[in-house]
Order: structure tokens, then sequence, then C-alpha cells
């Protein structure tokens, strides 16, 4: 009998005998377990060139090299694709970038929808939900899941300039320091070159680059605009320092308070208690996107706030004010310097924008319970 037949014999008479009780499944790309019929089926895979590796197996000496390589990427972009499937973002559908968020029953979020979430639950004057399975989430009741962040960060990713695969926690080091094919600016931008392209060609161009050749007087006109920026910034920084010479000054902690009004449509706006600063009595109030009917339809988000006298005064009061961060608070606003001149006939400013970097900021002031903010005040002498 040849060999053939005998293996075809023995792959019958182990079929009856075999069952799915009877071949354990181990975890992914490991062996099958002993049972009957292992031998024969485990010579049938050898026989057609299919054969699972396990711990001191060697891969088929008989198989074309490239189809051996070929199985192997395959069967690990599966498992990246599952893996991809499983710690994505059940709001976004994509990897996290940074924290990751899980509510009580474990589904994940990435930092930026959770707090998208909990600010359209503010606006809407709901009780925010997990998109998956309607669970209460809250910054009190969802916490970070380690695990996956550190898990994210070691699955590949493809750098959008080389189009190599990186782990994901060294992939921006490379896009920024690493990468050759990384988009760069020549180093003559500042007197108005306005080239770009791969850092590969960056010594090149920059050994040809006419900018450097060019007359006094072509560079003046870029130089002027250059002045008129930092004189803009410069003005700031005077005007707060000069500001901080002023006799009268006073600073406090606001804490604004969500509220509702009571029209036929509700809108949220914020609210301080009273504090005193000056010996006077004052109020801030603020709203979203200037009142907007449905701010929650809308992915731009901003704050406007109005400063209020509530005391009364025998004489007009002049006063410089700007709001910044409070010390406890990540929210990144820039210095911007208010000017009003209080009476009893004019005792409230016009609602100025709080001046946030973007809306991801202005969702953070919304998600919280209470937004805490830095007052200066400065009384200007007559």
């Amino acid at each position: 009998m040849s060999s053939m037949e005998e293996r075809m014999e023995l792959g019958v008479a182990a079929a009856p005998g075999s069952s799915s009780s009877g071949l354990g499944v181990g975890p992914v790309g490991g062996a099958l377990d002993a049972g009957p019929g292992s031998a024969g089926l485990a010579g049938i895979q050898e026989e057609s060139g299919v054969r699972r590796d396990g711990p001191g197996s060697e891969a088929d000496p008989d198989a074309p090299p490239k189809k051996r390589v070929r199985q192997q990427e395959g069967e690990a972009g599966k498992l990246e694709e599952r893996l991809y499937s499983v710690l994505c973002c059940t709001v976004c559908l994509d990897l996290p970038k940074a924290s990751v968020y899980q509510c009580t029953n474990g589904h994940l979020m990435c930092a930026g929808c959770f707090i998208h979430l909990l600010a359209d639950a503010r606006l809407k004057e709901e009780q925010a939900t997990c998109p998956n399975c309607r669970c209460e989430i809250s910054k009190s009741l969802c916490c970070r899941n380690l695990a996956v962040e550190k898990a994210v960060s070691e699955l590949p990713s493809e750098c959008s300039y080389c189009l190599k695969q990186f782990p994901r926690s060294s992939l921006d080091r490379h896009q920024t320091e690493e990468c050759q094919d990384r988009v760069t600016q020549c180093k003559y931008k500042r007197i108005g070159c306005p080239w770009q392209g791969p850092f590969h060609e960056l010594s090149a161009h920059e050994a040809e680059c006419s900018h450097p050749s060019k007359t006094g007087m072509e560079l003046m006109g870029i130089l002027d605009e250059m002045d008129q920026s930092h004189r803009r910034e410069l003005q700031l920084y005077n005007s707060i320092f000069s500001l901080l010479c002023f006799e009268k000054i006073g600073f406090t902690e606001v804490q604004f308070r969500p509220y509702r009004t009571d029209d036929f449509i509700t809108r949220l706006y914020y609210e301080t208690p009273r504090f005193t600063v000056l010996n006077q009595t004052w109020v801030l109030k603020a709203r979203v996107n200037d009142s907007e009917r449905n701010p929650n339809l809308s992915c731009k988000r901003t704050l406007s706030f109005q400063l209020i006298l509530k005391s009364k005064v025998n004489s007009a009061l002049e006063c410089s004010f700007l709001l910044l961060k409070g010390p406890y608070d990540d929210v990144k606003i820039k210095p911007v310097i208010q000017h009003h001149v209080f009476s009893n006939d004019a005792n409230e400013t016009e609602y100025a924008l709080l001046p946030i970097n973007d809306s991801v900021e202005c969702n953070k002031l919304l998600a919280a319970k209470n937004i805490n903010l830095r007052l200066f005040i400065f009384q200007i002498q007559k």
C-alpha cells in the first residue's frame, strides 16, 4: 500500500472519533490541541504545505519563501485590523491619540469625544450617556483605561509623508524630526521665501535660493510686516505692565455656574455669584455662541462674557479689566484688555468674546460643572 493510501485511511479512521469537543482551540496563532485524529490532520496539513507554527516547530522547507512571507503578513494584518475594531473610540470609530476613557460597562471613548459628549449634554440639559450602552457618563463615573492607551501606542501607524509603518508612540517624533520626506520650509522664509518641500531637498534649495541676494529695498517691505506683528504683541504687554502701575487694582477668582432662561426655548447661560472688588459689587455673565438658538447643532463653540456693576456710584467709574484662566484649570485663554466707563445708567458692558483658542477649549469649559476664571479690574484715576 502506498504512503498516500495509508494517510487517507488514517484520516478516514480518525474522522468518526473526532468532534468539536475533541479539538481544543488555543490562543490566536497557536496549534490545535492533541486529540483523536490529530495525527492524521497534521499529516494532511503537512502534505498540503499549510502548516501551523507552534513552539519548536519549523516552517515547511518545500513551501516557496514568498508564499510563507505573504501568509505571515496576512495573519499579522488581520490581527491589527481586529485590534483596531476592538480598541477604537465608540464615537468617532478611530483609534485614540491621547487619553482613553471608559464608561462603567467598559466602552471606550477618546478624550475629545468624551469632552464633546459632556458639553453637548450640558447644552441640551440632559444627562450625558454612553453612545453604546446608554449608561450615564461623567468625569466622576468614567475613568481612564491605561492598558488600552499603552496598547494603542504600540500599534503600527503609517507616516503621512514616507508611508512607512511606525509604532504610534514614536510616529510624532518621526514625522517632526526624522522623516526625510517631511514638509519643511526654507530658512529664508523670514525674508519672504515661499518655498516648502520635502526635507531631503532642503539643502539643495537653500544653496540656490535667490532671497539672500535681494536688495535692501526689497527686504524693507518684508521687515515692516514683521515689525507690525511684533509691535502689536509688545503693545499688549506694555499695556498690561502700565495697568499694573495703577493705584487701585483688584482681582478675584470667579466661578460661573450654569443656568437656563425662562423663555419658551430655554438657553444655557452662565452667571457668577456677586463678588466685591475695589469696594464695589459686581456680577459676571456668559453665554454660548451669543445666545444662538441651537448651539448644540454647531461644531463651533464660543463663550461671550459681560461685566455688570451692581453697586450705585456717585460718579463715573472708568475701569480696564481682563479675564484669565484659573490657577487649577488647563484651558488656554489669551489676555485681552477690555475697557468701560461704569455709571448708574451704563452699568453693563457689551458682551465680549472670551479669548480662547478654539472650540476644543470651549468644550472643556462647557463639560465642567463650573467654570473657574480669574478676573482683574484696574481703576483708572482721573
